[in-house]
Protein backbone atom coordinates (compact mmCIF):
# COMPACT_ATOMS: atom_id res chain seq x y z
CA UNK A 1 0.00 0.00 0.00
CA UNK A 2 1.61 3.20 -0.96
CA UNK A 3 1.73 5.95 1.93
CA UNK A 4 0.15 9.13 0.65
CA UNK A 5 1.35 10.78 3.28
CA UNK A 6 4.18 10.93 2.54
CA UNK A 7 4.39 11.39 -1.16
CA UNK A 8 1.52 14.08 -1.53
CA UNK A 9 3.53 16.73 -2.43
CA UNK A 10 5.61 14.69 -5.06
CA UNK A 11 2.07 14.57 -6.67
CA UNK A 12 -0.16 17.38 -6.05
CA UNK A 13 -0.68 19.34 -8.76
CA UNK A 14 0.38 23.68 -9.47
CA UNK A 15 -2.45 25.83 -10.23
CA UNK A 16 -3.89 26.83 -13.17
CA UNK A 17 -7.03 28.73 -14.85
CA UNK A 18 -10.60 27.93 -12.80
CA UNK A 19 -13.18 27.77 -15.43
CA UNK A 20 -17.31 27.57 -14.87
CA UNK A 21 -19.44 25.18 -16.55
CA UNK A 22 -22.60 26.24 -18.10
CA UNK A 23 -25.46 23.28 -19.22
CA UNK A 24 -28.02 23.06 -21.99
CA UNK A 25 -29.51 21.82 -24.18
CA UNK A 26 -27.98 20.48 -27.35
CA UNK A 27 -30.22 20.58 -31.21
CA UNK A 28 -30.59 17.17 -32.84
CA UNK A 29 -28.92 16.32 -35.97
CA UNK A 30 -30.54 15.94 -38.68
CA UNK A 31 -30.45 12.46 -40.43
CA UNK A 32 -28.26 12.03 -43.18
CA UNK A 33 -29.86 11.19 -46.76
CA UNK A 34 -29.50 7.69 -48.39
CA UNK A 35 -27.65 9.18 -51.42
CA UNK A 36 -25.15 10.82 -49.37
CA UNK A 37 -24.88 7.87 -47.77
CA UNK A 38 -23.76 6.17 -50.99
CA UNK A 39 -21.97 8.81 -52.23
CA UNK A 40 -19.88 10.05 -49.40
CA UNK A 41 -17.53 8.22 -46.76
CA UNK A 42 -19.31 8.82 -43.19
CA UNK A 43 -17.10 9.53 -40.70
CA UNK A 44 -17.81 10.20 -36.78
CA UNK A 45 -15.49 11.87 -34.55
CA UNK A 46 -16.21 11.56 -30.51
CA UNK A 47 -14.93 14.12 -28.65
CA UNK A 48 -14.29 15.31 -25.30
CA UNK A 49 -12.47 18.13 -23.48
CA UNK A 50 -11.43 19.64 -19.97
CA UNK A 51 -11.78 15.77 -18.53
CA UNK A 52 -9.78 17.38 -15.26
CA UNK A 53 -9.70 13.49 -14.05
CA UNK A 54 -12.71 13.11 -12.84
CA UNK A 55 -13.32 9.73 -12.95
CA UNK A 56 -15.34 9.25 -10.00
CA UNK A 57 -17.22 12.58 -10.17
CA UNK A 58 -20.65 13.06 -10.84
CA UNK A 59 -22.15 16.23 -11.30
CA UNK A 60 -25.89 17.49 -11.19
CA UNK A 61 -27.75 18.46 -14.28
CA UNK A 62 -30.97 20.01 -14.66
CA UNK A 63 -32.25 17.66 -11.43
CA UNK A 64 -29.95 14.61 -13.17
CA UNK A 65 -26.91 12.86 -11.88
CA UNK A 66 -24.20 12.88 -15.50
CA UNK A 67 -20.53 12.57 -15.94
CA UNK A 68 -18.07 9.88 -14.61
CA UNK A 69 -16.14 7.45 -16.61
CA UNK A 70 -18.32 4.80 -15.95
CA UNK A 71 -20.97 6.42 -18.41
CA UNK A 72 -18.75 8.12 -20.55
CA UNK A 73 -17.25 5.12 -21.56
CA UNK A 74 -20.69 3.44 -21.85
CA UNK A 75 -21.95 6.86 -24.01
CA UNK A 76 -18.97 6.56 -26.01
CA UNK A 77 -18.83 3.10 -26.97
CA UNK A 78 -22.84 3.20 -27.76
CA UNK A 79 -22.26 5.97 -30.10
CA UNK A 80 -19.26 4.39 -31.54
CA UNK A 81 -21.16 1.22 -32.44
CA UNK A 82 -23.49 3.43 -34.76
CA UNK A 83 -21.00 3.96 -37.13
CA UNK A 84 -17.46 1.88 -38.00
CA UNK A 85 -15.33 4.97 -39.03
CA UNK A 86 -14.85 6.00 -35.62
CA UNK A 87 -12.64 8.00 -33.92
CA UNK A 88 -11.98 9.23 -30.70
CA UNK A 89 -10.56 12.60 -29.37
CA UNK A 90 -9.88 14.71 -27.10
CA UNK A 91 -8.99 18.65 -26.63
CA UNK A 92 -6.62 18.63 -23.56
CA UNK A 93 -7.27 18.66 -20.06
CA UNK A 94 -7.71 15.35 -19.68
CA UNK A 95 -5.52 15.31 -16.30
CA UNK A 96 -4.67 18.40 -13.98
CA UNK A 97 -7.40 19.36 -11.00
CA UNK A 98 -8.19 15.54 -10.56
CA UNK A 99 -10.25 13.75 -8.59
CA UNK A 100 -7.89 12.71 -5.50
CA UNK A 101 -8.69 8.89 -6.99
CA UNK A 102 -6.57 9.70 -9.83
CA UNK A 103 -4.45 12.62 -9.21
CA UNK A 104 -3.06 10.68 -6.02
CA UNK A 105 -1.81 8.29 -8.44
CA UNK A 106 -0.09 10.77 -11.03
CA UNK A 107 -3.24 10.84 -13.45
CA UNK A 108 -2.58 6.96 -14.47
CA UNK A 109 -5.71 5.62 -13.80
CA UNK A 110 -7.63 8.59 -16.11
CA UNK A 111 -4.84 7.50 -18.98
CA UNK A 112 -5.42 3.87 -18.16
CA UNK A 113 -9.14 4.53 -18.60
CA UNK A 114 -9.17 6.48 -22.16
CA UNK A 115 -6.58 3.51 -23.01
CA UNK A 116 -9.84 1.73 -22.09
CA UNK A 117 -12.66 3.35 -24.12
CA UNK A 118 -9.87 3.35 -27.25
CA UNK A 119 -8.91 7.09 -27.80
CA UNK A 120 -7.20 7.68 -30.87
CA UNK A 121 -5.61 10.56 -30.48
CA UNK A 122 -5.66 13.85 -28.21
CA UNK A 123 -3.53 17.04 -27.64
CA UNK A 124 -2.17 18.74 -24.60
CA UNK A 125 -4.24 21.54 -22.51
CA UNK A 126 -2.68 23.88 -20.05
CA UNK A 127 -3.11 21.34 -17.11
CA UNK A 128 -0.97 18.93 -18.74
CA UNK A 129 1.88 21.20 -17.91
CA UNK A 130 0.94 21.08 -14.07
CA UNK A 131 4.00 18.97 -12.93
CA UNK A 132 6.46 20.27 -15.88
CA UNK A 133 7.19 18.90 -19.14
CA UNK A 134 8.98 15.67 -18.42
CA UNK A 135 5.76 14.03 -16.33
CA UNK A 136 3.66 15.26 -18.95
CA UNK A 137 5.83 13.35 -21.51
CA UNK A 138 5.79 10.27 -19.04
CA UNK A 139 2.37 10.22 -19.17
CA UNK A 140 2.20 10.39 -22.47
CA UNK A 141 4.78 8.02 -23.68
CA UNK A 142 5.17 5.90 -20.39
CA UNK A 143 8.21 5.75 -17.88
CA UNK A 144 8.81 5.38 -14.06
CA UNK A 145 7.82 7.33 -11.10
CA UNK A 146 8.95 7.25 -8.21
CA UNK A 147 5.99 6.76 -6.33
CA UNK A 148 3.83 4.87 -9.04
CA UNK A 149 6.57 2.55 -10.79
CA UNK A 150 6.48 1.76 -14.37
CA UNK A 151 3.53 2.59 -16.74
CA UNK A 152 3.21 2.44 -20.09
CA UNK A 153 1.68 5.58 -20.92
CA UNK A 154 -1.16 6.25 -23.23
CA UNK A 155 -1.90 3.89 -26.32
CA UNK A 156 -3.00 7.00 -28.56
CA UNK A 157 -0.79 9.79 -29.86
CA UNK A 158 -0.77 13.32 -28.76
CA UNK A 159 -0.21 16.51 -31.13
CA UNK A 160 0.67 20.31 -30.20
CA UNK A 161 1.99 22.38 -32.70
CA UNK A 162 2.31 25.90 -31.14
CA UNK A 163 4.94 24.56 -27.96
CA UNK A 164 7.91 24.77 -29.39
CA UNK A 165 11.51 24.13 -27.14
CA UNK A 166 13.30 26.49 -26.59
CA UNK A 167 16.66 25.30 -27.05
CA UNK A 168 15.73 23.74 -30.49
CA UNK A 169 12.83 25.55 -32.05
CA UNK A 170 11.11 22.19 -32.89
CA UNK A 171 7.45 21.47 -31.00
CA UNK A 172 7.53 19.27 -27.97
CA UNK A 173 5.25 16.75 -29.81
CA UNK A 174 4.24 16.03 -33.47
CA UNK A 175 2.79 19.09 -35.00
CA UNK A 176 0.21 17.00 -36.66
CA UNK A 177 -1.42 13.47 -36.70
CA UNK A 178 -2.69 11.47 -39.08
CA UNK A 179 -4.95 8.73 -39.08
CA UNK A 180 -6.47 6.72 -41.58
CA UNK A 181 -10.14 5.81 -41.72
CA UNK A 182 -11.51 3.56 -44.72
CA UNK A 183 -8.57 4.33 -46.65
CA UNK A 184 -9.46 8.36 -46.30
CA UNK A 185 -6.24 10.35 -44.81
CA UNK A 186 -7.53 12.55 -41.87
CA UNK A 187 -5.13 15.22 -40.39
CA UNK A 188 -5.39 16.29 -36.66
CA UNK A 189 -3.51 19.45 -35.56
CA UNK A 190 -3.31 20.22 -31.74
CA UNK A 191 -2.65 23.42 -30.16
CA UNK A 192 -3.30 24.88 -26.82
CA UNK A 193 -3.98 28.15 -25.77
CA UNK A 194 -0.68 30.73 -25.47
CA UNK A 195 -2.31 31.93 -22.10
CA UNK A 196 -0.52 28.91 -20.68
CA UNK A 197 2.72 30.50 -19.74
CA UNK A 198 0.65 33.05 -17.76
CA UNK A 199 -1.38 30.51 -15.68
CA UNK A 200 1.26 27.29 -15.17
CA UNK A 201 3.87 27.71 -12.50
CA UNK A 202 6.97 29.28 -14.66
CA UNK A 203 9.32 26.16 -13.31
CA UNK A 204 7.28 23.81 -15.22
CA UNK A 205 7.32 25.52 -18.28
CA UNK A 206 10.93 27.07 -18.27
CA UNK A 207 12.30 25.30 -21.42
CA UNK A 208 9.23 25.83 -23.79
CA UNK A 209 7.87 28.47 -25.69
CA UNK A 210 4.11 28.89 -26.91
CA UNK A 211 3.33 30.39 -30.33
CA UNK A 212 0.52 32.33 -32.03
CA UNK A 213 -2.04 29.23 -32.45
CA UNK A 214 -3.29 30.53 -35.63
CA UNK A 215 0.06 30.46 -37.37
CA UNK A 216 0.76 27.20 -36.17
CA UNK A 217 -2.33 25.45 -37.45
CA UNK A 218 -1.81 27.40 -40.58
CA UNK A 219 1.57 25.93 -41.13
CA UNK A 220 0.68 22.66 -39.90
CA UNK A 221 -2.27 22.35 -42.52
CA UNK A 222 0.67 23.36 -45.12
CA UNK A 223 2.45 20.36 -44.68
CA UNK A 224 -0.79 18.08 -44.11
CA UNK A 225 -1.63 19.35 -47.83
CA UNK A 226 1.79 19.08 -49.15
CA UNK A 227 1.08 15.31 -48.11
CA UNK A 228 -2.40 15.24 -49.95
CA UNK A 229 -4.33 15.12 -46.68
CA UNK A 230 -7.70 17.34 -47.61
CA UNK A 231 -9.67 16.31 -44.43
CA UNK A 232 -8.03 18.24 -41.45
CA UNK A 233 -9.36 18.64 -38.01
CA UNK A 234 -8.24 21.06 -35.59
CA UNK A 235 -8.08 19.70 -31.56
CA UNK A 236 -7.69 23.13 -29.74
CA UNK A 237 -7.06 24.11 -25.67
CA UNK A 238 -8.57 27.00 -27.12
CA UNK A 239 -11.47 29.41 -25.48
CA UNK A 240 -15.12 28.68 -27.61
CA UNK A 241 -18.62 28.97 -27.22
CA UNK A 242 -21.95 29.83 -28.41
CA UNK A 243 -25.91 29.49 -27.97
CA UNK A 244 -27.26 25.77 -28.43
CA UNK A 245 -28.98 26.98 -31.36
CA UNK A 246 -25.61 27.86 -32.99
CA UNK A 247 -26.01 31.84 -33.21
CA UNK A 248 -23.41 33.77 -30.69
CA UNK A 249 -20.15 32.11 -31.78
CA UNK A 250 -17.03 33.64 -29.42
CA UNK A 251 -14.27 33.33 -27.91
CA UNK A 252 -10.82 32.93 -29.27
CA UNK A 253 -11.61 29.93 -31.75
CA UNK A 254 -14.11 32.07 -33.10
CA UNK A 255 -12.01 34.89 -34.18
CA UNK A 256 -9.49 32.75 -34.95
CA UNK A 257 -11.57 30.64 -37.64
CA UNK A 258 -10.87 33.25 -40.24
CA UNK A 259 -7.37 33.25 -40.34
CA UNK A 260 -7.23 29.20 -40.41
CA UNK A 261 -6.80 27.86 -43.78
CA UNK A 262 -10.13 27.03 -45.46
CA UNK A 263 -9.03 22.89 -45.86
CA UNK A 264 -9.69 22.90 -41.67
CA UNK A 265 -13.25 21.95 -41.56
CA UNK A 266 -13.62 20.85 -37.75
CA UNK A 267 -12.19 23.03 -34.77
CA UNK A 268 -12.75 21.19 -31.40
CA UNK A 269 -12.33 23.72 -28.21
CA UNK A 270 -11.85 23.69 -24.84
CA UNK A 271 -10.34 25.93 -21.82
CA UNK A 272 -13.60 27.66 -21.11
CA UNK A 273 -15.78 24.41 -20.31
CA UNK A 274 -18.84 25.97 -22.44
CA UNK A 275 -20.80 24.73 -24.93
CA UNK A 276 -20.34 25.23 -28.46
CA UNK A 277 -21.86 24.11 -31.69
CA UNK A 278 -21.55 26.49 -34.28
CA UNK A 279 -20.40 27.50 -37.74
CA UNK A 280 -18.08 30.55 -38.00
CA UNK A 281 -16.41 31.66 -41.81
CA UNK A 282 -17.18 27.56 -42.64
CA UNK A 283 -15.54 25.84 -39.59
CA UNK A 284 -17.47 24.00 -37.35
CA UNK A 285 -16.56 24.55 -33.70
CA UNK A 286 -17.46 22.51 -30.90
CA UNK A 287 -17.23 22.16 -27.21
CA UNK A 288 -18.69 19.53 -25.02
CA UNK A 289 -18.34 21.76 -21.51
CA UNK A 290 -16.76 19.67 -18.78
CA UNK A 291 -15.45 17.01 -16.27
CA UNK A 292 -16.97 14.19 -18.57
CA UNK A 293 -20.30 15.00 -18.23
CA UNK A 294 -21.08 15.21 -22.33
CA UNK A 295 -19.07 15.02 -25.10
CA UNK A 296 -19.07 15.80 -29.12
CA UNK A 297 -20.65 13.64 -31.29
CA UNK A 298 -19.33 15.01 -34.85
CA UNK A 299 -20.52 13.82 -38.47
CA UNK A 300 -18.17 14.12 -41.52
CA UNK A 301 -19.07 13.37 -45.26
CA UNK A 302 -15.85 12.52 -47.09
CA UNK A 303 -15.70 12.95 -50.94
CA UNK A 304 -13.44 9.36 -51.89
CA UNK A 305 -12.44 11.01 -54.98
CA UNK A 306 -11.41 14.33 -53.71
CA UNK A 307 -10.47 13.34 -50.13
CA UNK A 308 -12.24 16.53 -49.09
CA UNK A 309 -15.17 16.86 -45.82
CA UNK A 310 -18.14 18.00 -47.87
CA UNK A 311 -20.38 17.92 -45.28
CA UNK A 312 -20.56 17.96 -40.99
CA UNK A 313 -22.68 18.43 -38.49
CA UNK A 314 -22.49 17.78 -34.53
CA UNK A 315 -24.18 17.15 -31.34
CA UNK A 316 -23.50 18.15 -28.17
CA UNK A 317 -24.93 15.12 -25.85
CA UNK A 318 -24.92 15.04 -21.88
CA UNK A 319 -24.02 11.71 -20.31
CA UNK A 320 -26.93 11.80 -18.58
CA UNK A 321 -27.29 8.31 -16.32
CA UNK A 322 -30.68 7.50 -16.25
CA UNK A 323 -30.63 7.14 -19.99
CA UNK A 324 -27.80 4.40 -20.18
CA UNK A 325 -26.12 1.07 -18.15
CA UNK A 326 -22.26 2.16 -16.92
CA UNK A 327 -19.70 -0.11 -18.70
CA UNK A 328 -18.69 -2.12 -16.61
CA UNK A 329 -14.87 -2.82 -16.89
CA UNK A 330 -14.57 0.69 -16.26
CA UNK A 331 -16.39 0.73 -13.31
CA UNK A 332 -14.31 -1.90 -12.53
CA UNK A 333 -11.14 0.00 -12.90
CA UNK A 334 -12.69 2.90 -11.36
CA UNK A 335 -13.21 1.05 -8.01
CA UNK A 336 -10.08 -0.70 -8.06
CA UNK A 337 -8.29 2.85 -7.63
CA UNK A 338 -11.12 4.45 -5.25
CA UNK A 339 -9.94 1.49 -2.96
CA UNK A 340 -6.43 1.85 -3.29
CA UNK A 341 -7.00 5.32 -2.36
CA UNK A 342 -9.82 5.00 0.31
CA UNK A 343 -8.22 4.84 3.51
CA UNK A 344 -6.91 8.72 2.99
CA UNK A 345 -9.46 10.26 0.93
CA UNK A 346 -11.86 9.01 3.54
CA UNK A 347 -10.57 10.12 6.36
CA UNK A 348 -13.10 12.44 7.85
CA UNK A 349 -11.57 15.86 9.36
CA UNK A 350 -14.20 17.90 10.54
CA UNK A 351 -18.20 18.84 9.89
CA UNK A 352 -20.36 21.76 8.55
CA UNK A 353 -23.46 22.90 9.73
CA UNK A 354 -24.23 23.92 6.21
CA UNK A 355 -22.33 24.40 2.55
CA UNK A 356 -19.80 26.48 2.27
CA UNK A 357 -19.73 27.80 -1.14
CA UNK A 358 -17.24 29.21 -3.15
CA UNK A 359 -20.10 31.18 -5.70
CA UNK A 360 -18.86 34.75 -5.33
CA UNK A 361 -21.40 38.24 -4.57
CA UNK A 362 -21.08 40.81 -6.74
CA UNK A 363 -17.96 41.94 -5.13
CA UNK A 364 -16.09 39.05 -5.94
CA UNK A 365 -15.81 37.48 -2.20
CA UNK A 366 -17.56 33.91 -1.00
CA UNK A 367 -17.64 32.66 1.85
CA UNK A 368 -15.35 29.60 1.21
CA UNK A 369 -12.59 31.98 -0.34
CA UNK A 370 -12.97 33.65 3.32
CA UNK A 371 -12.42 30.48 4.99
CA UNK A 372 -9.31 29.59 2.94
CA UNK A 373 -7.44 32.91 3.26
CA UNK A 374 -8.34 32.78 7.09
CA UNK A 375 -6.98 29.31 7.05
CA UNK A 376 -3.69 30.68 4.99
CA UNK A 377 -3.20 33.74 7.43
CA UNK A 378 -3.51 31.66 9.89
CA UNK A 379 -1.06 29.23 8.97
CA UNK A 380 1.83 31.77 8.47
CA UNK A 381 0.70 33.94 11.12
CA UNK A 382 1.19 37.34 8.77
CA UNK A 383 -1.43 40.80 8.34
CA UNK A 384 -3.00 39.69 5.59
CA UNK A 385 -3.93 36.52 3.42
CA UNK A 386 -4.90 36.82 -0.60
CA UNK A 387 -6.08 33.54 -2.04
CA UNK A 388 -6.70 33.43 -6.19
CA UNK A 389 -10.25 31.97 -6.62
CA UNK A 390 -9.19 29.94 -9.39
CA UNK A 391 -7.21 27.96 -6.72
CA UNK A 392 -10.41 26.95 -5.43
CA UNK A 393 -11.89 23.71 -7.25
CA UNK A 394 -15.18 22.65 -4.95
CA UNK A 395 -17.55 23.47 -2.29
CA UNK A 396 -17.62 21.99 0.87
CA UNK A 397 -20.78 20.26 1.45
CA UNK A 398 -23.35 19.82 4.13
CA UNK A 399 -21.77 16.95 7.37
CA UNK A 400 -18.76 15.15 7.35
CA UNK A 401 -15.74 16.55 5.82
CA UNK A 402 -13.61 14.50 4.83
CA UNK A 403 -9.48 14.46 3.23
CA UNK A 404 -10.37 13.98 0.14
CA UNK A 405 -13.21 17.05 -0.13
CA UNK A 406 -10.58 19.50 1.25
CA UNK A 407 -8.35 17.90 -1.43
CA UNK A 408 -11.11 17.83 -4.45
CA UNK A 409 -11.71 21.24 -3.01
CA UNK A 410 -7.38 22.77 -2.86
CA UNK A 411 -5.68 20.17 -5.51
CA UNK A 412 -2.93 22.00 -6.40
CA UNK A 413 0.29 21.50 -5.03
CA UNK A 414 0.95 25.39 -4.15
CA UNK A 415 2.94 26.16 -0.61
CA UNK A 416 2.57 28.85 1.26
CA UNK A 417 4.72 31.96 1.13
CA UNK A 418 5.07 34.85 3.78
CA UNK A 419 6.91 38.40 2.04
CA UNK A 420 6.72 41.72 3.24
CA UNK A 421 4.53 44.27 1.38
CA UNK A 422 4.39 48.28 1.48
CA UNK A 423 0.71 49.50 1.81
CA UNK A 424 1.48 50.81 -1.75
CA UNK A 425 2.43 47.65 -2.87
CA UNK A 426 -0.99 46.06 -1.68
CA UNK A 427 -2.69 48.63 -3.19
CA UNK A 428 -1.14 47.68 -6.63
CA UNK A 429 -2.15 44.08 -6.02
CA UNK A 430 -5.52 44.86 -5.75
CA UNK A 431 -5.49 47.20 -9.20
CA UNK A 432 -3.86 44.21 -10.57
CA UNK A 433 -7.22 42.13 -10.25
CA UNK A 434 -8.63 43.78 -13.37
CA UNK A 435 -5.56 43.52 -15.36
CA UNK A 436 -6.34 41.23 -18.77
CA UNK A 437 -9.24 39.81 -19.97
CA UNK A 438 -10.52 38.59 -16.77
CA UNK A 439 -10.80 40.01 -13.61
CA UNK A 440 -9.69 37.86 -10.85
CA UNK A 441 -10.86 39.06 -7.44
CA UNK A 442 -8.45 37.85 -4.67
CA UNK A 443 -10.20 36.11 -1.84
CA UNK A 444 -8.48 37.68 1.49
CA UNK A 445 -8.27 37.22 5.01
CA UNK A 446 -7.08 40.47 7.91
CA UNK A 447 -8.23 43.22 5.51
CA UNK A 448 -11.24 45.02 3.95
CA UNK A 449 -11.61 47.76 0.72
CA UNK A 450 -13.96 49.07 -1.44
CA UNK A 451 -13.73 48.77 -5.16
CA UNK A 452 -15.04 51.37 -8.30
CA UNK A 453 -16.84 49.55 -10.76
CA UNK A 454 -17.13 52.47 -13.13
CA UNK A 455 -13.67 53.77 -12.13
CA UNK A 456 -10.85 53.34 -14.89
CA UNK A 457 -8.40 50.38 -14.42
CA UNK A 458 -5.46 51.45 -12.06
CA UNK A 459 -8.03 53.26 -9.94
CA UNK A 460 -10.72 50.91 -8.95
CA UNK A 461 -9.90 50.51 -5.31
CA UNK A 462 -10.31 53.04 -3.09
CA UNK A 463 -9.87 53.19 0.93
CA UNK A 464 -8.51 49.82 1.76
CA UNK A 465 -8.53 48.72 6.07
CA UNK A 466 -6.98 46.51 8.24
CA UNK A 467 -9.87 44.05 9.68
CA UNK A 468 -10.45 46.33 12.79
CA UNK A 469 -11.14 49.26 10.45
CA UNK A 470 -7.70 51.18 10.15
CA UNK A 471 -6.53 52.27 7.40
CA UNK A 472 -3.94 50.94 5.72
CA UNK A 473 -0.73 53.22 5.37
CA UNK A 474 1.08 53.48 1.99
CA UNK A 475 4.34 53.46 3.45
CA UNK A 476 4.29 51.14 5.91
CA UNK A 477 5.27 47.08 6.13
CA UNK A 478 2.72 44.40 6.35
CA UNK A 479 3.32 40.70 6.41
CA UNK A 480 1.47 38.78 3.94
CA UNK A 481 0.41 35.16 2.90
CA UNK A 482 -0.23 33.98 -0.66
CA UNK A 483 0.66 30.83 -2.55
CA UNK A 484 4.15 30.34 -4.55
CA UNK A 485 1.51 30.08 -8.00
CA UNK A 486 0.70 34.23 -7.39
CA UNK A 487 3.68 34.96 -5.63
CA UNK A 488 6.16 33.95 -9.04
CA UNK A 489 3.42 36.33 -11.04
CA UNK A 490 0.78 34.03 -11.42
CA UNK A 491 -2.67 35.43 -13.22
CA UNK A 492 -1.42 38.90 -13.80
CA UNK A 493 -0.47 39.26 -9.99
CA UNK A 494 3.47 40.52 -10.93
CA UNK A 495 3.86 43.10 -7.96
CA UNK A 496 4.30 39.59 -5.38
CA UNK A 497 7.50 38.99 -6.98
CA UNK A 498 8.67 42.24 -4.66
CA UNK A 499 7.49 41.14 -2.20
CA UNK A 500 10.68 40.68 0.79
CA UNK A 501 11.56 38.44 3.03
CA UNK A 502 10.17 35.66 1.41
CA UNK A 503 9.95 32.37 3.25
CA UNK A 504 8.43 29.35 2.33
CA UNK A 505 5.37 27.50 4.51
CA UNK A 506 3.34 24.40 4.08
CA UNK A 507 0.94 23.16 1.36
CA UNK A 508 -2.08 25.43 1.00
CA UNK A 509 -4.24 21.71 1.77
CA UNK A 510 -2.07 21.17 4.59
CA UNK A 511 -3.37 25.06 5.69
CA UNK A 512 -6.87 23.70 5.73
CA UNK A 513 -6.83 20.59 7.08
CA UNK A 514 -4.94 22.10 10.05
CA UNK A 515 -7.38 25.00 10.33
CA UNK A 516 -10.18 22.61 10.47
CA UNK A 517 -9.24 20.29 12.64
CA UNK A 518 -8.32 23.82 15.12
CA UNK A 519 -12.05 25.45 14.38
CA UNK A 520 -13.73 22.31 16.13
CA UNK A 521 -17.44 21.72 15.19
CA UNK A 522 -18.91 22.52 13.00
CA UNK A 523 -17.09 24.47 10.92
CA UNK A 524 -18.61 28.07 10.01
CA UNK A 525 -18.94 29.90 6.50
CA UNK A 526 -17.30 33.32 7.75
CA UNK A 527 -19.58 36.74 7.13
CA UNK A 528 -19.00 38.46 3.42
CA UNK A 529 -18.15 41.73 3.90
CA UNK A 530 -14.65 42.12 3.58
CA UNK A 531 -15.32 42.92 -0.53
CA UNK A 532 -17.61 45.92 -0.88
CA UNK A 533 -18.46 47.46 -3.93
CA UNK A 534 -19.44 51.53 -5.15
CA UNK A 535 -21.66 51.56 -8.28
Amino acid sequence: MIDFRKIIPAFLLSFSLACTSVFAGTPEKKPLGPSEENKYIPVQLLGINDFHGQIDVYQNINGRKAGGAEYLAAYIKKHEKDNKNTLLVHAGDVVGASSPVSSLLQDEPTIEILNEIGFDVGTVGNHEFDEGVDEMKRLINGGSHEVTGDFEGADFPYTVANVKDKITGEPILPPYVIERVNGIQIGFIGVVTTDTENIVLPSGIENVEFTDEGEAINEAAEELKEKGVKSIVVLGHVPASSNTDGTNPSGELAELAPEIDDEVDVIFGGHNHAYSNALVDGKLIVQSYSYGTAFSDVDLMIDPTTKDIVKKQAEIVTTYHDSITPDAKVKGMVDHYKEEVGPLINEIIGQTSEPITRKSDESGESPLGNLVADSQRAAMETDFAFMNPGGIRSDLDQGETTWGELYTMLPFGNNLVKMTLTGDQIKKLLEQQWNGETKRILQISGLKYTWDKSAPEGAKVLEITDSEGNPVDPQKQYTVTVNNYIATGGDGFTILKQGANQETGPLTLDAMIDYVENQGNPIEAPVTDRIQVKE
